[in-house]
């Protein structure tokens, strides 16, 4: 079976904290009729930092799209192939072993894909399958998880690279005021995760069933209104609320595999924000702290879409992992409103299982 290795984590060497972002609100919205709303929204969704690509004088400007992608192109290359070498290491394989490249990112565009450049750039071979994906959004770690276990099931003795970059702060928008908005403003950080998922061999989770699910007329609760000055970010107000109807998606992956969604050894789950994980601890009947891994990344460096669930299992790796055969659930959620589910079976090496 496919086993999805160690993730590697990076993330800007610019800080918010939580008491600038209030502040920064305070000065640019002092007349807006709903900053007491907005400013208690955003002290609710527990993030304490969060890391920025740019310093912040910058990233509140707005140079027009064709910059700040240029800036989003610049910094994808500059730092993405340090985590995608860690990543390597810690799987035990060379880029050479490297069947298939997911890069994931809704935050810029590139055309050829990053992944034409790293496998130019870090020694690839030029025969290594591509599949960019930038419209699943934060929802699209989940999928890149997914869609490398269906690889690796397909050529068991392939192996796959998984890349999630996000510069979510590229996509701040002055003019956008709406309280949604001024929420998003305080709640997405920036960062990059990569990990390996090997046909054979690696230590970590052995992928055993995957599945997705969306829920049906939601297409525009989670979206982009695409425009001259770039993409700016709608969110509905449904959207908290959302776990509620997914949870039994969950319930029923579990059921088809045999296993309990409320009984199980470890959760890797994107972290939106505290309500998410909230409601999915009392829909699924779990303890909340079943979700310390997801809420760790929250509280440290904001939602950073689709690099959060890679986040989150690099933490259950740094705790010392989970025990040998220990049942887990990994679950991104996004734009479709869209759930990405997996199982599987944490898996030590031989010698660490006596």
């Amino acid at each position: 079976m496919a086993t999805l290795c160690r993730p590697a984590v990076s993330v800007p060497e610019y800080v918010i904290t939580m008491e600038e972002t209030l502040e920064l609100a305070r000065s640019r919205h002092p007349d807006h009729p709903q900053l007491p709303l907005a400013l208690r929204l955003i002290e609710n969704t527990g993030v304490r930092t969060r890391h920025i690509v740019q310093p912040i004088e910058e990233t509140l400007k707005h140079p027009g799209f064709e910059e700040r992608n240029k800036v989003y192109t610049a910094e994808a290359k500059s730092r993405v192939p340090a985590v995608v070498q860690r990543a390597l290491d810690d799987a035990e394989v060379l880029a050479t072993d490297i069947d298939v490249i997911i890069y994931v990112s809704c935050t810029g565009f590139m055309m050829p894909s990053m992944t034409a450049w790293l496998i130019n750039a870090m020694g690839f071979n030029s025969d290594t399958r591509q599949i960019p994906i930038a419209q699943l959004g934060c929802a699209a770690g989940g999928a890149a998880i997914n869609r490398a276990h269906d690889f690796c099931t397909a050529y068991p003795e392939s192996n796959a690279l998984i890349v999630a970059c996000e510069f979510c702060s590229l996509c701040y928008q002055p003019t956008d005021l709406g309280v949604g908005s001024l929420l998003c403003n305080g709640l997405f950080g920036d960062g990059i995760a990569a990990a390996v998922v090997r046909g054979q061999g690696g230590e970590g989770i052995k992928l055993e069933r995957n599945g997705s699910y969306l829920i049906p007329k939601t297409e525009d609760w989670i979206m982009y209104d695409v425009r001259a000055t770039g993409f700016h970010f709608l969110l509905d107000k449904r959207v908290p609320a959302t776990m509620e109807p997914l949870a039994p998606a969950l319930h029923n992956l579990a059921g088809l595999h045999g296993w309990d969604a409320s009984d199980l050894d470890f959760y890797i789950i994107h972290a939106g924000g505290p309500r998410i994980l909230d409601d999915l601890s009392k829909f699924l009947q779990v303890a909340p702290e079943a979700f310390r891994f997801s809420r760790a990344t929250l509280t440290e460096y904001g939602n950073i879409a689709s690099a959060v669930v890679l986040d989150a299992l690099r933490r259950l790796f740094d705790e010392g992992g989970s025990h040998h055969t220990a049942r887990g659930l990994l679950a991104g959620f996004g734009p479709g409103i869209t759930a990405e589910m997996a199982l599987g079976r944490w898996h030590r090496t031989s010698e660490k299982t006596a």
